[in-house]
């Protein structure tokens, strides 16, 4: 990922002690168990570490992130791996317009990971603060730039519709290549398929950092 700059770090999930007064006896509630405790780069098996070393070296926080649960699937995760690496480092899409992407599956999903790591990343690419906030609050954003506006017509669409109509897909036609649309297309969905990952183990910001999302927000 574009120097990943932040996807990674788990905030282990914790419980309050629970205590139940019963005749002479006090009961400690078991805490919740961390769905995939944070690997290090020295725990690693011969199978997980060549893909845990070119981890390292694109991101700024270590193996955590997606690619926390990803290494317990290695061949799978080197796949997801070079997959990203070209979505994000070598698709014929600009940073802004990828950025841009991600961040709509982000706050469909209401993806902490994804949001904390990618809207600093789309600011820096020239995504309008502005556009920025209104994406978080989920509005259509308001001056958008033309095919900053065939994005989000086209990604919004294709995701919740499951279908682009015509009129969507020429708008989309007449600023970005074929490429870039197939290109636009496979960045979406492997950002669903990353901020399923993401859920589906529990993972959240780094350790000490506010998430991006509160319960009112989702």
């Amino acid at each position: 990922m574009r120097k990943i700059c932040g996807i990674a770090g788990v905030a282990l999930v914790s419980a309050a002690v629970g205590w139940s007064f019963g005749g002479a006896g006090v009961s400690t509630a078991k805490a919740k168990d961390v769905r995939f405790p944070q690997l290090t780069i020295d725990q690693l098996t011969p199978e997980q570490r060549p893909l845990g070393d070119q981890i390292m070296k694109v991101s700024s926080v270590g193996l955590g992130g997606p690619y926390n649960p990803l290494l317990r699937s290695p061949v799978l995760g080197q796949n997801m791996f070079d997959l990203l690496k070209y979505l994000r480092w070598n698709s014929t899409l600009s940073a802004r317009q990828s950025e841009f992407v991600i961040l709509i599956i982000g706050r469909q999903w209401t993806s902490q990971v994804e949001w904390f790591a990618h809207a600093p990343l789309a600011l820096k690419a020239g995504l309008s603060a502005a556009v920025i906030a209104d994406l978080r609050a989920r509005k259509r954003p308001a001056g958008l730039q033309p095919d900053e506006a065939a994005i989000y017509d086209f990604v919004t669409e294709l995701t919740t519709k499951h279908e682009v109509s015509d009129t969507t897909f020429d708008a989309a036609r007449k600023l970005l290549t074929p490429q870039q649309i197939v290109d636009m297309t496979t960045l979406a969905g492997t950002y669903i398929t990353v901020a399923m990952v993401l859920s589906m183990a529990e993972e959240s910001v780094p350790a000490g950092k506010e998430p991006p999302f509160t319960a009112q927000d989702k």
